[in-house]
């Protein structure tokens, strides 16, 4: 089961190399998100501070959102997807490897970029440490919230439209967790509740999301 997990991830890593551009969009959304805002709001340092971990978490959660849409699409398209299904490997095990190598080549990047970004923003030396440590925390809930309603869409037009329908309401509670978690830190509060909710958010997550996601791949193939 090692060997088959470590095989898929693998398999994703070089399709995603394969359709770079796909996620360097994502990327190149988030930097110029997070870097064109300061323009807008002024150069008002407390107020650029205050509103730094919130921009930079919305950003984040929009830059996941565009990665999503292609989850199970090009898989869905060439057949790999029923084969998958129809394999003697249990489907939450490629399912949590598919998963787990989207995230790395889609979010991870963005957590590590956000506490050059928060330089922009002149934001405490907490908040360069609590930043990435949220979005580490978070982003996995969100792709795996997200990869639930990617697989709802899959086959649908505008699925992309529809999905940001679907899972942008969900997102909410860990925008608010994650974003407060970092000002509750700039603050000097406590901030082990946050990132607690956090964690036990992507847990959840990780528990339910696959078989959610293996309902939803099964209906798509069958229609």
């Amino acid at each position: 089961m090692i060997s088959f997990f470590l095989a898929v991830v693998t398999r994703e890593w070089v399709l995603a190399w394969r359709s770079r551009a796909d996620l360097m969009v994502a990327l190149t959304f988030f930097v110029l998100v997070a870097t064109l805002f300061p323009f807008g709001v002024g150069s008002d340092e407390a107020l650029l501070r205050r509103i730094a971990p919130g921009i930079l978490w919305v950003t984040a959660l929009l830059s996941v959102l565009l990665t999503l849409p292609r989850l199970f699409e090009h898989d869905w398209r060439d057949g790999t997807l029923e084969q998958l299904l129809l394999s003697a490997e249990p489907a939450p095990l490629w399912l949590a490897a598919k998963l787990l190598a989207h995230w790395l080549v889609s979010a991870v990047p963005l957590a590590l970029l956000a506490p050059l970004l928060a330089l922009l923003y002149d934001v405490e030396s907490i908040v360069l440490v609590m930043l990435p440590v949220t979005l580490f925390l978070g982003t996995p809930m969100l792709t795996l919230i997200g990869a639930v309603g990617a697989a709802l869409i899959l086959g649908v037009r505008s699925g992309a439209v529809l999905l940001a329908l679907l899972v942008l309401p969900l997102f909410v509670p860990v925008l608010i967790f994650g974003a407060d978690a970092v000002d509750s830190a700039r603050q000097g509060l406590p901030v082990a509740g946050h990132l607690a909710l956090l964690a036990g958010g992507t847990l959840a997550a990780a528990a339910l999301a696959p078989w959610g996601c293996l309902a939803a791949l099964r209906l798509a193939v069958e229609s």
